[in-house]
């Protein structure tokens, strides 16, 4: 690529001639104020939040989308510049609600952080505002289109990393706003309730369900049994939204903080990690041997389970029918911990702690309930919520010392911490896998390094014995519902060579879910994963058959992998769901 020189507030830089402004004014220190820029997504130039001098230019221009020239010099903080975008930060005040106190991303929000740098103190304009319905027709999200800025980053993110085209423009000039076809609330469009709208949005518009106050009010309920679980993901990611560096590793100070919240017993979603590889790795093994349906595809992103049932409902059979792992600890908290405790199961109320927004619709499925009319997990709350549970409750995360999960359901293998990250599941199928059939012996050198990276789709071979034979069974890995789509667009089209498929429906896997803190870019993806990977290399244990716990629960009470008590609690059934706008 081409490089040119520019110079930027009298700083001269060389970047590549397809740089826009703003992309070389970041590549010389200079941040200039954005809206609708989103760095992982095309180019808009909608808001014009970013406008800048160049000099022979004609006007302002867009730094997001005007592009670099050999010898540019430009200026980014003129009288005209902060006029012109204190003028226009002001007319979209002008038309936003003024409830930034109330607000679920109060000290969040980028519109409000944007006003505050340009030191607007009032909105001098009035006239007409937008009223519209909130659409809070699902469990996962709440869209409120008077919070939205025309921004379009829902827009750009439904159709660039999934693949959908939820969102679009409707109508023109004052009545423009954003919305599914017709009108429709998310509940009956192809919305699979994967957050990433949300993670991109810059204000209110689309956020997660708020459900604190739910949780709030059965830690204060002295009839009832609290239990928390936590997801991978979480343990990297949660400290984020707590003034910790992106990607510390913070599992320690959150199981104190769970308790100081009230919680009665703290576990952890990577004890049924492990779980789900000993039924999900057995699964695989059946259909590889009796002649199953191949290829076998996981089923622990929600997103990606709600994708498929819209959009692919003739490859069903395809799926694993083993429970998510969030959904397998949930039917043990529902059966198997008040009868070993001799608790009441219609006391306990069990919690789950997610980077996913649509895990929340996840847990009202009915397939989840193994007691009828009772759900395994009662209330999902997302990263960010617990944030925000831990701020209202006034505790110091930071200075917190480390606290243990409780037993039994809070061991784990090096293989359960790895399901947060594109590939962690495949990776760690394969250590038991390979060593069930190996008779123990261990996968060469534990770490399989074909499925990591950040690669949409990789693929990766590996040879393994079946039935006294060599085979070399094929693997796919896909992060992101566009890239599934490509995978899915092979299988149903017999064109996929592969015995065993992951899929991911947020980039990077659970550490870029939907409901993680904001903002969320590719360095502190990286950094997430590489905290990840770090967990599990701490581990003494690093493959989920090895894990103690959850060996003397199958001989104590599960019996066998796949046996029958194991299918009717770990196992489920997807259908398809009618909802193709």
């Amino acid at each position: 690529m081409e490089l040119v020189k520019v110079t930027i507030d009298g700083i001269t830089v060389e970047v590549p001639s397809d740089f826009t402004v703003i992309e070389a004014a970041a590549k010389a220190g200079i941040r200039i104020p954005q809206l609708c820029y989103h760095p992982e997504l095309s180019k808009e130039g909608a808001c014009r939040v970013c406008v800048v001098e160049i000099v022979g230019g004609r006007g302002l221009g867009a730094a997001c989308v005007y592009p670099v020239a050999d010898g540019m010099v430009v200026y980014t903080n003129t009288p005209k510049v902060r006029e012109t975008r204190k003028a226009v930060v002001e007319l979209l005040l002008a038309n936003h609600p003024q409830d930034c106190l109330f607000c679920q991303k109060n000290q969040d929000c980028e519109l409000q952080q944007t006003a505050a740098d340009l030191g607007i103190r009032e909105v001098p304009y009035t006239g007409a505002t937008r009223s519209a319905e909130k659409d809070e027709s699902n469990p996962s999200l709440v869209r409120d289109p008077n919070k939205c800025i025309l921004c379009g980053r829902c827009i750009r993110a439904c159709h660039e990393r999934q693949g959908l085209d939820v969102y679009a423009f409707v109508n023109r000039g004052f009545k423009t706003i954003v919305e599914p076809a017709f009108g429709l609330g998310l509940d009956q469009v192809a919305c699979t309730y994967c957050g990433q709208c949300a993670a991109v949005c810059p204000t209110a518009a689309i956020c997660e369900r708020d459900d604190t106050e739910k949780v709030f009010a059965a830690l204060a309920d002295p009839k009832k049994y609290t239990i928390v679980q936590t997801a991978p993901a979480t343990r990297v990611a949660l400290g984020e939204a707590l003034g910790l560096p992106a990607g510390e590793v913070v599992t320690g100070k959150m199981v104190a903080a769970l308790r100081r919240l009230g919680f009665d017993k703290v576990f952890d979603t990577d004890f049924s990690a492990d779980l789900t590889i000993m039924e999900e790795g057995h699964e695989f093994l059946d259909r590889v041997v009796n002649g199953g349906v191949l290829p076998m595809i996981t089923s622990c992103s929600p997103g990606w389970i709600n994708f498929i049932e819209i959009k692919y409902p003739d490859l069903l059979p395809h799926l694993s029918t083993a429970k998510s792992p969030q959904g397998m600890f949930g039917a043990l908290a529902k059966t198997y911990w008040p009868e070993t405790q001799g608790i009441a199961v219609e006391d306990i109320y069990s919690v789950s702690i997610m980077p996913c927004t649509a895990k929340k619709a996840e847990c009202v499925r009915p397939q989840l309930q193994s007691n009828p009319g009772i759900p395994d997990v009662d209330t999902v709350l997302t990263t960010r919520e617990l944030a925000r549970m831990i701020k209202n409750a006034g505790i110091d995360f930071k200075n917190l010392p480390e606290e243990e999960y409780d037993s039994p359901l809070g061991s784990s293998t090096g293989a359960a911490a790895i399901f947060g990250v594109t590939g962690g599941v495949m990776e760690a199928a394969l250590r038991t896998v390979y060593s069930v059939l190996n008779s123990g012996a261990d996968i060469p050198g534990i770490i399989f390094q074909p499925v990591r990276g950040m690669e949409g789709i990789k693929e990766a071979t590996i040879e393994v014995p079946v039935n006294a034979e060599k085979v070399n069974v094929k693997l796919a890995v896909a992060h992101t519902l566009k890239n599934a789509k490509i995978l899915m667009d092979k299988v149903r089209a017999g064109k996929a060579d592969y015995h065993f498929i992951e899929v991911m429906a947020c980039p990077g896997g659970c550490i870029g879910g939907g409901g993680q803190p904001q903002p969320v870019n590719a360095e502190i993806r990286a950094a997430r994963t590489a905290a990840l990977y770090s967990v599990d290399e701490a581990k003494t244990l690093r493959q989920s058959h090895k894990n103690p716990d959850i060996a003397a629960l199958y001989e104590k009470w599960l019996g066998k992998p796949l046996g029958e008590k194991a299918h009717h609690l770990l196992h489920t059934h997807y259908n398809a769901q009618p909802r193709e706008l």
